[in-house]
């Protein structure tokens, strides 16, 4: 009885810590980034929408920026699962380095992206 009390407590911890780390508002690293093909899309979907409010406001394409690839990930659970992602993507053959806050809620089939801006030169957390 004892051993199996043991056993059952050891599971319950072990679990209780795994979880621990997807908890409603704490921002865990993204593993991977640069082969996890969703946080790679999620990147590319920051900066196709990024251009599009460039086309709204400007009319023309020589601003607008070519995606790279993402290259550090954070993911934090809300309503839904926000990521923040550090880009990089060139502007006119130059390359440069970008912070980017995308939300998706699955089960509403949506992506939106919540900001975008040009990184700072050691910005290590956005």
């Amino acid at each position: 009885m004892a051993v199996a009390l043991t056993i059952v407590l050891s599971l319950l911890s072990v679990l209780s810590s795994a979880s621990c780390a997807r908890m409603v508002g704490g921002k865990t690293e993204v593993p991977d980034v640069r082969t996890n093909r969703e946080v790679q899309e999620l990147g590319r979907f920051a900066v196709e929408e990024y251009n599009r409010g460039l086309k709204q406001w400007k009319n023309n394409g020589s601003e607008q920026l070519n995606f790279s690839e993402v290259v550090e990930a954070q993911q934090q659970v809300v309503s839904g699962m926000k990521y923040y992602l550090k880009i990089s993507a060139t502007h006119k053959g130059v390359h440069k380095m970008f912070t980017s806050v995308v939300v998706v809620k699955p089960w509403l089939h949506s992506k939106q992206l919540l900001h975008f801006a040009p990184a700072a030169p050691s910005s290590k957390d956005f």
